[in-house]
């Protein structure tokens, strides 16, 4: 039993930042149609700079709390996030909307490469130790332990996906996201202004992203320029494991994955001997997007709709 729920703990730490990378995916699909691939690598920023950040302030104010640090570096990781989204919709995507799929897919994957090089002539190629500002001492629940971070990680991730769902429900924007989603020629002939409407879906995906992105940072203690690929693969079959499209698709098909994950590597990978453990953990998600994908097409959460006019 005690394994059981540190596995849970384990799954749903894991499973938070998913969702919250799996929701930037979500949120562009369903407004633009399009697939982001250069978001992981937005988190990769999010975690860079916050590194960036930390450093100063352990200059600055060495005497501040650890949580303070790190809330300090999110915040200050969040408008670097949101300032390379928008350039990228702004240079990569606004001229491509009405493009075939196939040249934003093309041009995602080129603007990832850009800017892992770009991380890469700013940082470095060797990984980048994250500094350890908050306790490494463990709490006990159940038999299980969990950290300081673990805990900061869970807490961030809810207040964050509440205060989106608080967004998109109640608020004017909201309603404005919401509209331009089902279809954006009618919701312009209501008054809608798209291009508002796409900004500020970037700007919140870059903000989630940069939340991920310092918390995976504090989690693993390094970062480096190539750190959002793998994350930003898994985020994507999360968002298409829940229902790419649906916010709350997102929100569970990430805390699935990262169940599923821990879940796989810790039970299947002891009846094996080891040999599908942790470090075959990617098996396990990747086996169970297949099985649901090959069942239901649109998803746990999705809508069989037809394409857009």
């Amino acid at each position: 039993m005690d394994t059981f729920i540190q596995q849970i703990i384990n799954g749903l730490v894991l499973g938070s930042m998913y969702a919250l990378i799996a929701l930037g995916y979500t949120m562009v699909y369903g407004v633009l149609n399009l697939i982001n691939f250069a978001h992981g690598d937005v988190l990769m920023i999010g975690a860079m700079a916050g590194v960036t950040i930390l450093k100063i302030i352990q200059t600055v104010a060495p005497d501040l709390p650890g949580v303070v640090k790190v809330i300090i570096a999110i915040a200050g990781a969040i408008p670097i996030c949101v300032a390379v989204n928008l350039l990228i919709e702004r240079v990569a995507y606004r001229r491509l909307r009405n493009a075939p799929r196939l040249a934003p897919l093309i041009t995602a994957i080129g603007v990832s490469i850009l800017l892992q090089t770009f991380a890469m002539m700013i940082w470095g190629r060797s990984p980048v130790a994250f500094p350890q500002v908050i306790s490494t001492d463990s709490y006990h629940i159940l038999g299980a332990l969990i950290s300081p971070t673990q805990v900061m990680l869970l807490v961030l991730a809810s207040l964050s996906m509440f205060a989106l769902v608080m967004l998109v429900e109640k608020t004017k924007m909201g309603r404005a996201m919401r509209a331009t989603a089902e279809n954006p020629r009618v919701a312009g002939l209501m008054g809608v202004d798209s291009n508002a409407v796409i900004v500020m879906t970037f700007a919140i995906g870059a903000a989630l992203a940069a939340v991920a992105g310092v918390m995976w940072g504090a989690t693993y203690a390094s970062a480096q320029f190539a750190m959002g690929f793998v994350p930003g693969l898994k985020a994507f079959s999360a968002a298409v494991l829940g229902g790419i499209g649906n916010i709350y698709g997102a929100m569970l098909g990430g805390i699935l994955l990262g169940l599923i994950e821990s879940l796989g590597a810790g039970y299947i990978g002891d009846l094996t001997g080891g040999f599908l453990g942790s470090h075959y953990q990617d098996i396990f998600a990747f086996v169970v997007l297949i099985i649901v994908l090959t069942l239901r097409p649109s998803g746990i959460m999705g809508e069989r709709v037809a394409d857009r006019a």
